[in-house]
């Protein structure tokens, strides 16, 4: 005979199974049209600035890689602009999947790990046209070779989480709806050690280099709502 304690054991494990099953995401989404790759949706060249496409940065990536686990498709350039001599690092990373196993690498975490240490780690708003902002954070890295200034966001699905805390949340809530968003990494970078004139250039290449994307597919780096503001002045 069965005896109750171990009735009400296997009662609770079967529960728990059941709930995890019911739990477990069944829909994948995205906000990368068409299959496009960010690759093909990011500009090349803007007014006054021309790029080269890099590796290595910071987080080199082998096939084995956390990198190479954690993204379908990174892409690395360095923007030149002749004019003033200007250079902005961009490291754009997507993921078709965003859960515990494929986590956004945010850079307050592989920084240090290539021997940076993070002096400054604020929130910051990025503006864009039109009153339309993302939430992004700045960072100030410092290593024996030199001074990064860092600005970055992460999305996942429509969500800009800009904590840890704030990521694993959303993960969570969208497990309970169901469904695994796509994830992005947009992280853009300046080396000096003037980090107001850093942040500067940053702040005013960036939104250039959003609106240098087709207005169709900026949903993908900035979500849906913000890319419609942007649409909604023509731009």
């Amino acid at each position: 005979m069965i005896a109750r304690r171990d009735f009400m054991i296997g009662a609770a494990c079967c529960l728990a199974s059941g709930a995890a099953y019911a739990l477990k995401p069944r829909r994948r989404t995205t906000l990368m049209d068409g299959g496009k790759k960010l690759n093909e949706i990011l500009p090349p060249k803007l007014e006054g600035w021309t790029s080269r496409d890099v590796s290595d940065l910071v987080a080199p990536e082998t096939p084995d890689s956390l990198a190479a686990r954690l993204y379908g498709e990174t892409v690395g350039r360095i923007y030149h602009q002749q004019s003033t001599g200007d250079q902005v690092i961009m490291l754009m990373a997507h993921g078709d999947v965003e859960s515990n196993e494929l986590q956004l690498h945010r850079p307050e975490v592989c920084y240090p790990a290539f021997g940076f240490a993070i002096a400054e780690n604020t929130p910051l708003t990025l503006a864009l046209p039109n009153g339309v902002t993302v939430p992004c954070r700045r960072l100030i890295a410092t290593s024996n070779e030199r001074d990064e200034t860092i600005l970055y966001w992460t999305r996942l699905g429509e969500a800009f989480p800009t904590t840890v805390g704030e990521q694993r949340v959303e993960r969570l809530r969208t497990a309970m709806h169901r469904f695994i968003p796509d994830g992005l990494l947009a992280r853009f970078s300046v080396v000096g050690t003037d980090k107001a004139a850093s942040l500067a250039i940053m702040e005013r290449f960036v939104p250039n280099l959003v609106m240098h994307v087709a207005p169709k597919e900026r949903k993908a780096l900035i979500g849906t709502p913000r890319a419609a503001s942007l649409m909604a002045i023509g731009a």
